[in-house]
């Protein structure tokens, strides 16, 4: 069964429809890209996934044993998060977190985070301070932070924004190294269509409701390469 599976899901606030009619499908190992403008109802089909939102009509179903909690969620920055207390290591290891305000850590929990600062090329930075990092570093260190909560799947909201184009580059060469490296399944949504991935595999282009549903081959036949346009 796929990890994540939308049959005619309508969300929204109050019965308010914001998002309506999406059909898709994530299956094990996909890497899919969902794209629309501010406003097109990508951050309220973000929280249907996560869970934090029930269907006004249609269904969300997780399979493969996934479940909501297996879902490594890196969100849209935001100022406090930028200026966050914590070192490196402190705030990878908060990913390990299923609950509780007092969490102990346990051996294997510590070596999963180290196991993970290896493999985004942080250990180096892991007892600086958090808040000192430049832009991109945080990043970095957030989605480490959501690797240790799942090995499964990944759901990036926006995790270019702000940064420099340099920056930018690095960020979504370490999610393509995920995916073809060890085969972590990404779901990754913004606003910039010029950053449509070519490691994407499936593209659902939102408009409130799907505009587009489908292969990136398929999207880049009906819009073109550089296919802008909403």
């Amino acid at each position: 069964m796929a990890l994540i599976k939308c049959e005619g899901v309508c969300l929204g606030y109050s019965n308010n429809v914001a998002v309506s009619g999406v059909d898709l499908t994530v299956e094990r190992g996909d890497y899919l890209f969902i794209i629309g403008e501010n406003g097109s109802g990508k951050s309220t089909l973000v929280k249907g996934l996560l869970g934090l939102l029930q269907p006004i009509r249609g269904k969300i179903e997780y399979g493969d044993g996934l479940g909501r909690r297996g879902v490594g969620y890196l969100p849209q920055k935001t100022e406090v998060q930028r200026d966050f207390p914590a070192s490196v290591r402190e705030v990878v290891l908060s990913g390990c977190i299923s609950g509780g305000f007092h969490p102990i850590y346990t051996r294997a929990d510590k070596l999963r985070a180290h196991d993970v600062m290896m493999r985004l090329k942080i250990h180096d930075i892991e007892k600086k301070s958090y808040r000192e990092l430049s832009g991109g570093q945080q990043q970095r260190v957030l989605l480490a932070r959501a690797l240790c909560a799942t090995k499964e799947l990944l759901l990036l909201d926006e995790p270019a924004a702000g940064l420099d184009p340099e920056a930018t580059a690095e960020l979504y060469e370490t999610v393509g190294e995920l995916h073809r490296r060890d085969g972590v399944t990404i779901i990754m949504v913004s606003h910039d269509l010029h950053a449509l991935s070519s490691e994407a595999e499936h593209v659902l282009r939102m408009k409130t409701s799907p505009v587009f549903y489908g292969t990136r081959e398929e999207y880049n036949e009906k819009f073109g390469e550089n296919g802008k346009a909403l």
